[in-house]
């Protein structure tokens, strides 16, 4: 990821499915998974090569998540993306505003269409079927599962983005640690014994606000059942790479892309450099504010250390 990171800011996108297809996305792990990374890619694609908003092919590299702090199944994408993107005729670099990449809510929208665009696609798959089984066996029935799609074209689903904080190395750095670990660590576990779980895991309030690390205790079995639901299906690519970061793209737009960055700020700097040059060095006796001129009334020996000190 560092050799595909370019030299502009990015901004952190997470894509989240909503909590009534966990059993769904649960039974049918590899397809759902697949649908969340597609929806959420031609979601980025869509609004940010749209003309009202960037009109660019951004760089982004999405990594796979399915669990919180206390193993609950919460499955959603983070994305790092380019705060900016490379023209359509491929001939500049459209830099997006510092603190803005996208409105989030049709962000949301797009997203929210296409996912259920492909899960309606899959349902409807009679070779493949989706696997429907417990809680949602009822959703086998297409009067049923139309009923819930219409439920969630409802609701507003959770799309949030932000600037990494420390810039897009950090963001490198973030998601490191989700790409190669499971649900817990083990130095968040702090005992096994007596059929218990004693772990470790971040609370937080209604608001989101942080409220510590505290102790949860869990049966064994409960702790054994929400460990396995982020179990990946064998050999799954929980990483991916879009846009210019793309494999196909990675030796001929990345380092296209690069130049132009880097020819854009070198233009600018002689810029601003020959305006310092020409521009006269503002007067110290001039107010900026209001032009009036200041009046000496008294200079005072600067070898004095208080110049109102007249004894």
């Amino acid at each position: 990821m560092r050799e595909r990171i370019l030299p502009t800011h990015y901004f952190h996108v997470v894509f989240t499915v909503p909590h009534e297809l966990n059993l769904v996305m649960l039974f049918n792990k590899k397809r759902g998974y697949d649908i969340l990374f597609k929806a959420s890619a031609q979601a980025l694609k869509t609004i940010l090569g749209d003309p009202t908003h960037l009109g660019a092919k951004p760089a982004f590299t999405s990594v796979l998540h399915t669990w919180t702090q206390k193993l609950r199944y919460h499955v959603h994408v983070h994305s790092i993306v380019s705060g900016g993107g490379l023209s359509p005729d491929g001939q500049s670099w459209v830099a997006s505003r510092p603190d803005f990449l996208a409105p989030v809510k049709v962000l949301s929208r797009v997203f929210r269409g296409k996912f259920l665009d492909l899960l309606s696609r899959a349902h409807a798959d009679k070779e493949k079927p989706l696997l429907l089984r417990g809680d949602v066996a009822h959703l086998a029935d297409r009067d049923e599962f139309d009923r819930l799609k219409d439920r969630l074209y409802l609701k507003e689903w959770v799309v949030y983005a932000k600037k990494p904080l420390r810039g897009p190395l950090a963001a490198c750095k973030y998601f490191a640690r989700y790409t190669h670990r499971v649900g817990i660590s083990n130095s968040r576990i702090l005992s096994v014994a007596d059929g218990r779980v004693r772990l470790l895991a971040r609370h937080s309030a209604k608001g989101g606000t942080y409220l510590g690390m505290r102790e949860q205790s869990l049966d064994a079995e409960e702790f054994i059942r929400r460990f396995l639901m982020h179990v990946l299906p064998r050999r799954y690519t929980r990483i991916r790479h879009y846009g210019l970061t793309a494999p196909g793209n990675i030796k001929t737009l990345i380092p296209l892309a690069r130049t132009l960055i880097e020819e854009a700020a070198a233009l600018a700097k002689p810029v601003d450099e020959e305006q310092r040059d020409t521009e006269p060095p503002p007067d110290p006796s001039v107010c900026p504010k209001c032009g009036g001129r200041m009046m000496v009334l008294r200079i005072f020996d600067p070898e004095r250390r208080d110049p109102f000190d007249t004894s």
